[in-house]
């Protein structure tokens, strides 16, 4: 297929994706993560309507980590004019639980966001055997 083609398909995709429901949102991130080889942080940037701006690779790591980067993120919505994200990655052991780095780091950008009017949804971890949403794991204040 010519990378055209695959560019508008993916743009026509985007413009069909509403996140507004959690099973629409999990759905989406395990089809396109549960199976990777490595660890990847990946950011729905979204709109004040919950539509899809920009889905977008922030971070890849090992099999066993990636780094999650508020800051980058943080700077990354500005630019998009995204009033709301959704945090996501895998797992690649197949085992969502998330470690304390992922909640650290979960609670940290939800902390800055909020200081720039940025809301942050949730933080989807997803693995081969299942998914979790760390909003069931720690409350976002």
């Amino acid at each position: 297929m010519h990378e055209a083609m695959l560019v508008s398909f993916k743009d026509e995709m985007i413009d069909r994706i509403s996140l507004s429901k959690a099973a629409d949102v999990i759905e989406y991130l395990v089809v396109a993560m549960a199976r990777l080889p490595v660890e990847e942080v990946r950011v729905l940037f979204l709109d004040s309507k919950n539509r899809l701006i920009s889905d977008e690779v922030v971070s890849r790591g090992t099999i066993s980590e990636a780094p999650i980067y508020p800051r980058e993120i943080l700077k990354r919505s500005l630019a998009l004019n995204a009033t709301a994200l959704i945090l996501a990655h895998n797992h690649p052991s197949g085992d969502p639980k998330p470690s304390e780095n992922d909640i650290d780091a979960t609670l940290r950008l939800v902390k800055a966001g909020k200081e720039l009017g940025l809301t942050v949804h949730d933080h989807i971890i997803v693995g081969s055997e299942g998914w979790i949403s760390l909003r069931d794991w720690v409350e976002f204040k």
